[in-house]
């Protein structure tokens, strides 16, 4: 793996652990929902893990991430149609699939 390939792991895995740490306390979805600080501070961080993916894919070509392409279109969605969000899949999005993702990169760091 690259360098330029390493960095972007370590800028995803970085961003998962803020995450992380600015919903450890958040117990429930209306919790999350009420908070706009911590809306806002983590979807800053699923768009930094879609950029991130975004650039990996495009210097690591045979590393293979699950579910990359979805992220991506995420990110993009945060930053161009940010109007469009609606907080349950954010909530989702961090119960259901940032935990995999997690997991999925830790070999690779």
């Amino acid at each position: 793996m690259t360098e330029e390939g390493k960095k972007y792991l370590s800028d995803i895995s970085r961003a998962i652990d803020l995450i992380e740490s600015f919903t450890k306390e958040i117990d429930d979805f209306e919790e999350y929902h009420e908070d706009l600080k911590t809306q806002s501070a983590t979807e800053r961080q699923l768009a930094i893990i879609g950029e991130a993916l975004n650039k990996l894919s495009k210097v690591e070509t045979d590393l293979s991430i699950n579910n990359d392409k979805q992220i991506i279109a995420f990110r993009n969605r945060l930053v161009h149609a940010y109007d469009s969000i609606d907080n349950s899949i954010v909530w989702t999005i961090l119960k259901k699939y940032l935990p995999k993702l997690k997991k999925e990169i830790e070999p690779f760091l």
